[in-house]
């Protein structure tokens, strides 16, 4: 920065250069009434002083005009001319005496002791953003007051600003200063000096000192003016006169392009930027008309930026208050979605409770009618009528029955005796009775429907038996003494291997444990009643066997003489509840239905799978909530082929027997509802809400960026676009064109 100097219209620069360093520590004469101390610096014109105020001590700068043969002295008068115009002026160094007649010629200014803006910035290097444009605002508005009293300074630089004891600007040198009306060129210093003004022809322009303005600004923020560099500089020196050197200092302003290391410094920003642009915008009509311009750029700026944490907080503010109501209104929408779908999961609970009960209800009340007749069946004269000659007349039958008879006996008995006539006349009337229930229910589908109907003696040997499909018995002549149907226990006893007097047998109507038919697959229980003489003797049982999937909770789901595949979405399940390895089996479901459906022979595995005993006993399984029910045929590959893998709401009811005692029989009814479908409406509506309650988010978002984008819009100012021009040519601006600042209070007050 040191090597700014002001452009001269003379070529012997070089040889005062050579002359002043040659010269003695003398000033170059004396100064009445003041005491010149030291040589404080050289100009193109002469020297300056340090000197001392012999009256009050003060200390002063005496400037002295010594160089005689090429000092224009009119330069003095108009230097001094310009002084005068702003002695007034705070921003100003003051003018305090002159010398006119003395050889050579001074001037006296007050001595501004912390030197200049050049120095500062060669001793402490660049200024920060807040600090340069607190320092630049002050120059500019000390440039305005010159401006307002028709004074362009035409030669602003960091070395023409002093700093005083407060460290504020003051301007100085005003040896090319221009009236606003003069139209005599005046060139200021390289790389801060506007390419218009460098031409020999120029007419002084107010844009000049904006544009030197902008350059110092600029330098205070990157260290070095706009455009200067090495090969800048050497192109410039290398020119052979001083013409060439100003041509070629306009060509290189205005085809290099806009300068950018000012927005790279840290925390620049747009604003201020744009401020800089214009200042340096090599065209003078983009760049602001005069330094009122720039100082109300600075001030719309400052209220920009005062402005800015009010925009932020009304931005962030109600940002911050719609996400705290997001982020409540969430944890409340789930929370009442949570609270929504308990209630309706309870509510399906205790619903499915009562359908259970009520299922199970049914299943007792069918029972009590498979009760009523087996009862009647038994009593009935006509069948003791066909029993009592088997009882009695059968040969074969007492071999039978012979504890002490061998394999190779009852082998031979067992055919006989099913080819004999009394056996096949009680055969045929079982068949007889057995059709007309058949034939009852294809008419009707809640009526009554067997899977067999059989006789057994006092032994415990099969007398006869029908079934509802064609079949041939291969059990006629053997011992079942063992079954739970004839017995009365609650679980098979193992099997007799000949028949017993002692054998136990029931006393009263009975429910039979569950067992499975190894034909067809399906579960079954026996109602059995005893069947006993005139005498009241007991003579044998009477066997009615039902398909459990022909009980009421199933049979309610078909058409009479045909099938209908049941609703996989809320149904009745039969489970096994008797204690033993038989435990939660599940003996009726409509995955078996679906499967007979399709013709699928069930595998065995489907028939291991258990229901946990905290569902049989209504209570909660470790883990969830009662009646949370997962279905263990789910997870078979054919449950999960067939969509049973899923949530359901499951909750069991006893079957209780058909008598006083109302004891459980055994059987469980489990009401099964999938949980998708209790929830859904739940999660419909909540889907919903959630829909609604983000369009509306949305909604908002969008209308407050619109309102915002308003705002900041009406808040910015349209700001000028700059051109970089390709062509090595400037206009001076014609007089009539050239702004001061009080033609722009003028056209303000207009």
């Amino acid at each position: 920065m040191s090597a700014d100097v002001t452009e001269q219209q003379s070529d012997d620069d070089k040889q005062r250069s050579r002359d002043l360093s040659l010269r003695s520590t003398q000033p170059p004469t004396q100064a009445p009434g003041y005491e010149a101390q030291r040589l404080l610096g050289t100009g193109a014109y002469g020297e300056v002083w340090v000197g001392l105020d012999q009256n009050t001590g003060r200390r002063v700068a005496i400037k002295f005009y010594a160089h005689r043969r090429s000092v224009d002295w009119s330069l003095l008068s108009r230097e001094v001319e310009k002084l005068v115009f702003l002695s007034a002026d705070r921003y100003v160094v003051q003018l305090l005496d002159v010398g006119w007649d003395a050889d050579p010629p001074y001037y006296v200014m007050e001595y501004i002791e912390n030197g200049s803006l050049d120095e500062m910035l060669r001793r402490e290097g660049t200024l920060g953003i807040t600090d340069a444009v607190d320092l630049w605002k002050e120059i500019c508005t000390g440039l305005a007051h010159a401006h307002g009293k028709g004074v362009l300074h035409c030669d602003l630089k960091p070395a023409n600003i002093l700093l005083d004891a407060d460290n504020r600007p003051r301007l100085a040198d005003f040896g090319q200063s221009r009236l606003s009306h003069e139209q005599r060129p005046a060139l200021g210093t390289l790389f801060y000096m506007a390419p218009e003004q460098a031409d020999l022809q120029a007419v002084p322009d107010v844009r000049w000192d904006v544009y030197a303005m902008g350059a110092i600004l600029y330098c205070l923020l990157v260290g070095l003016p706009p455009h200067r560099n090495d090969d800048s500089v050497s192109h410039i020196d290398t020119a052979g006169d001083l013409a060439d050197r100003l041509a070629r200092y306009r060509r290189l302003i205005t085809t290099a392009p806009l300068p950018t290391e000012h927005r790279r410094v840290t925390g620049m920003d747009r604003a201020l930027a744009e401020i800089i642009d214009r200042c340096l915008a090599p065209h003078p009509q983009d760049r602001f008309a005069n330094i009122q311009e720039v100082l109300d750029a600075l001030t719309a700026r400052e209220k920009s930026r005062s402005r800015r944490p009010m925009l932020v907080l009304g931005f962030a503010g109600p940002l911050i208050l719609l996400s705290a109501m997001t982020l409540f209104g969430f944890r409340g929408y789930e929370q009442a979605l949570r609270d929504t779908e308990e209630m309706a999961r309870s509510r399906a609970v205790d619903n499915n409770d009562f359908a259970a009960q009520l299922a199970a209800e049914k299943v007792t009340v069918k029972i009590a009618n498979y009760f009523d007749i087996c009862r009647q069946e038994a009593n009935r004269e006509e069948l003791h009528a066909h029993l009592a000659p088997v009882l009695q007349q059968s040969m074969w039958l007492p071999k039978l029955n012979n504890p002490q008879v061998t394999d190779a006996d009852l082998n031979e008995a067992r055919p006989k005796f099913l080819n004999e006539k009394v056996r096949s006349d009680l055969n045929e009337y079982l068949d007889k009775r057995f059709r007309a229930y058949q034939a009852a229910a294809e008419k009707d589908a809640r009526a009554p429907k067997f899977a067999s109907m059989f006789v057994t003696d006092a032994f415990g040997t099969q007398l006869a038996v029908v079934f509802d499909e064609d079949a041939v018995s291969r059990s006629i002549g053997k011992n079942v003494a063992h079954r739970s149907y004839f017995s009365g226990d609650a679980v098979e006893l193992p099997e007799f291997p000949r028949a017993s007097p002692n054998a136990k047998h029931i006393e009263q109507t009975n429910l039979s444990s569950v067992f499975q038919s190894s034909s067809t697959q399906r579960w079954k229980v026996a109602v059995s009643t005893p069947l006993l003489d005139n005498d009241k003797k007991f003579i044998g049982v009477l066997v009615l066997t039902v398909n459990l999937s022909d009980l009421e909770l199933v049979a309610s789901q078909k058409q009479a003489g045909e099938e209908k595949i049941v609703e996989v979405d809320h149904f009745p399940v039969l489970i096994d509840g008797r204690k033993g390895e038989s435990a939660g089996t599940v003996l009726h479901h409509p995955l078996y239905d679906l499967l007979r459906h399709d013709k699928v022979r069930l595998p065995a595995d489907v028939f291991a799978r258990r229901v946990p005993g905290e569902i049989m006993r209504g209570e909660a399984v470790p883990g969830t909530e009662r009646g949370t029910y997962h279905d263990p045929l789910g997870d078979h590959p054919l449950g999960k082929e067939k969509g049973f893998d899923r949530p359901w709401i499951g909750v069991a009811a006893p079957v209780k027997l058909p008598d006083a005692s109302q004891a459980e029989s055994g059987l469980i009814v489990l009401m099964q509802e999938d949980y998708r479908f209790v929830i859904g409406p739940v999660q419909q509506l909540g889907n919903r809400l959630l829909r609604e309650a983000l369009i509306a988010l949305a909604s908002i978002v969008v209308l407050s960026i619109g309102l915002w984008w308003f705002v900041i819009r009406q808040f910015r100012e349209q700001r000028p676009s700059i051109r970089s021009s390709s062509s090595g040519s400037t206009q001076s601006t014609p007089l009539q064109d050239v702004q001061t600042l009080a033609q722009t209070l003028r056209n303000r007050r207009k």
